[in-house]
């Protein structure tokens, strides 16, 4: 078994590293797709210089799916799957997930794996929200919230450290871990990183986009149009 994760940066792939690390999973690489043109990670909008220290601190090689900043479906799944490819000759075997209850977006995963040859493992699938919460804040990790769908959250939400006042305060009509996509986050120390990644916060600005039709976003609730507030984490 030869296995890298899907890295988004975030609080969850961040926690199936690590209880995949904990169950002697070989994780050898991190895969994370990032904007082009605007060189940040989709979606999460962190700059590409604090996801590859965050890579440096957990000590793994970071690869990179690099796609238009509007990418069609069709686009979107030939970048995957060239990368995909890469992998698979370089002798990988599975990809990992930090998925947690969205059933389409497992199967859309494992259906887009297949078509390489390759498998796929979700160690903390079904484990309940606030659960992984819990797990999460109480094996030290720490993090920041870096974007917020405002459908769900207001701007107040946005760059704010995740601790248990954050969770406390979340409306109850919003999953804790952000699965169907009300927030994302960013994590910057941890018990498997040797040492915490410095940054600065920046501006919060916002941001319109047509509805969702690529990737991850495809399992989202649709809608006309949607706003996302960002908060940018600029290196030190």
């Amino acid at each position: 078994m030869k296995t890298f994760l899907n890295w988004s940066g975030g609080k969850d792939s961040a926690l199936a590293l690590y209880t995949a690390q904990q169950e002697g999973i070989p994780v050898t690489a991190l895969v994370t797709s990032m904007n082009q043109a605007l060189d940040r990670v989709s979606m999460h909008g962190v700059r590409r210089e604090l996801i590859q220290q965050q890579a440096d601190s957990l000590g793994l090689p970071l690869q990179t799916i690099d796609l238009p900043e509007m990418p069609g479906m069709e686009a979107y799944e030939e970048a995957v799957q060239d990368v995909h490819r890469q992998l698979k000759a370089e002798g990988f075997t599975h990809g990992l997930f930090g998925d947690i209850f969205l059933e389409d977006l497992k199967a859309y995963r494992e259906e887009l794996l297949a078509k390489d040859g390759l498998h796929c493992l979700f160690p903390v699938w079904k484990m309940d929200s606030r659960e992984v919460v819990k797990h999460f804040l109480e094996k030290g990790f720490r993090a920041v919230v870096v974007c917020t769908n405002s459908a769900w959250l207001d701007e107040s939400f946005c760059g704010r450290l995740m601790d248990d006042s954050f969770f406390n305060d979340l409306p109850a009509t919003v999953d804790p871990c952000g699965e169907n996509g009300e927030y994302h986050s960013f994590v910057f120390d941890g018990p498997n990183f040797s040492g915490p990644v410095s940054f600065q916060k920046g501006e919060v600005v916002f941001r319109e986009y047509a509805a969702p039709k690529t990737g991850d976003e495809c399992f989202t609730t649709p809608r006309p149009r949607s706003g996302f507030y960002f908060c940018d984490l600029l290196p030190v």
